[in-house]
């Protein structure tokens, strides 16, 4: 099979029979034509790992970003594993061939002072005002995903089937949520007391809508579930209103939540279980966050930090 007609084959397939998006199909084609350009007079099917790595390296010293080499790496394996099937080729020969390590993002938290002015602030007396003010503290309280947050009822229903049963709900005497997170992994988390509060206060004009959902917990003034979607905009508004400077989204309220309490306890394991990752690493990001927080102090304040001009 020659190269050319294997790739454009190759790339055809992608378009029909996979159907991807025409994104795709053009990230595909583009990396595939480096590919081709990097084997110069070798066939395709001839390249070795050690060809493949060579490859790598000129990207990386390209200037490609370490996410767009992986994003080739992706592709090129898609291609040789599509040859390999075909019995064009024995061997993968981008298997095992890893990119250069890609700088983790830290996760975008509020200062203290701007979670609790956004949690805080005194709503009206409006409906849609007293909702916002509940999910907003028991974000911020729980450390709840979007997702965690808009599935809670309003307490535990019990039904006949599992499947009918509450799989998420609060519990006010206890001061606490049940929520099944990622992966179907249930967790209970605590409820500060001002969310608490700011809860009764929503749950006591929730049941005055008419037709409202017998189970959701945060409705819409029409009485349905209210949707992540929804609840997003909300949230950007009311940051918007309160002059915070920056655009919030529910999960930057989990992380403030996190980089917050770490601040605070220094527990690490007490912060995973509340947050329900799987991996500690996954919240050892947040000591990070805690280190640039420190950093920025001493840099700002130690006599010794600023260096001459």
């Amino acid at each position: 099979m020659a190269a050319a007609s294997a790739v454009d084959e190759f790339l055809a397939e992608l378009s029909t029979r996979r159907r991807v998006s025409p994104h795709t199909a053009t990230a595909y084609t583009r990396d595939l034509s480096r590919l081709a350009d990097f084997a110069g007079a070798s066939a395709l099917t001839d390249l070795t790992a050690a060809d493949i790595r060579r490859f790598v390296g000129r990207l990386h010293s390209g200037g490609l970003a370490p996410s767009s080499i992986a994003r080739t790496l992706s592709a090129w394996r898609s291609f040789f594993q599509w040859l390999s099937d075909r019995g064009a080729v024995t061997a993968n020969p981008v298997v095992g061939v890893r990119g250069p390590k890609r700088a983790r993002r830290l996760p975008k938290a509020l200062s203290a002072d701007q979670a609790v002015t956004l949690a805080a602030h005194a709503p009206d007396d409006s409906l849609l005002a007293q909702r916002d003010h509940a999910l907003v503290e028991l974000l911020y309280s729980s450390g709840l995903r979007l997702s965690e947050l808009t599935s809670l009822d309003w307490r535990y229903f019990h039904a006949a089937s599992t499947q009918q049963a509450s799989q998420s709900w609060i519990d006010l005497a206890g001061a606490e949520a049940t929520v099944r997170g990622k992966g179907s992994k249930t967790r209970t988390v605590p409820i500060g007391a001002p969310a608490l509060h700011a809860l009764k206060g929503w749950l006591a004009v929730r049941a005055a809508i008419p037709g409202c959902d017998e189970r959701a917990l945060f409705v819409t003034a029409r009485g349905e579930r209210l949707a992540a979607r929804s609840v997003q905009a909300r949230l950007a508004q009311l940051a918007r209103r309160l002059g915070l400077g920056v655009h919030v989204h529910p999960h930057m309220l989990r992380h403030s939540f996190a980089s917050h309490l770490l601040q605070s306890s220094g527990d690490l394991r007490a912060v995973q279980e509340l947050l329900g990752h799987a991996n500690i690493a996954t919240t050892q990001v947040y000591t990070q966050l805690d280190w640039q927080h420190l950093a920025k102090a001493y840099d700002a304040a130690h006599p010794r930090a600023r260096r001459k001009p």
